[in-house]
């Protein structure tokens, strides 16, 4: 995973630990004040919710201390690697596209950044500038040229 991606993991953590953990624990509090605890919906909301909480912070704390940070900064911009930025050309429309590739886990392609594992990720990886690529998506084929190659904003 990127630089980036690790410290938004742990951002992440520490929001969860910080603020959700102890709401949840509060709730429950709460809930428990209002008496019969076999019949308390809010309770078991909140068991629920603390639960989900639990969980998650446990797949985050699991994830960060297997992550495998890439220092992208000193890798040569020749070509499409993890990390890097890509500027796309779609062949058929002439649209361009900008997108930074990343891990699995850091991919949101509202914000430009798109998986390495995806069929796009996969099979621009190793392409250099002005290389055309071909890739199976659900609409068909579609075809693209890499313009340009650089860092990662």
């Amino acid at each position: 995973m990127t630089q980036r991606g690790y410290q938004a993991l742990k951002d992440e953590l520490k929001r969860l630990k910080s603020q959700e953990r102890p709401a949840a624990v509060e709730a429950i509090r709460l809930a428990r004040e209002h008496g019969d605890l076999s019949e308390n919906a809010e309770y078991d909301a909140a068991k629920d919710k603390q639960g989900h909480i639990e969980a998650r912070i446990s797949a985050f704390e699991d994830r960060l201390a297997r992550a495998d940070v890439v220092d992208i900064s000193s890798m040569p911009l020749d070509r499409v690697r993890f990390g890097t930025r890509v500027v796309l050309e779609d062949v058929a429309s002439g649209e361009e596209i900008v997108y930074t590739l990343v891990g699995e886990h850091e991919a949101d392609v509202a914000q430009g950044l798109l998986s390495v594992t995806s069929p796009v990720g996969r099979a621009l990886i190793g392409k250099q500038v002005d290389e055309e690529v071909a890739v199976a998506v659900p609409a068909g084929t579609r075809t693209y040229e890499v313009r340009e190659i650089g860092a990662m904003e």
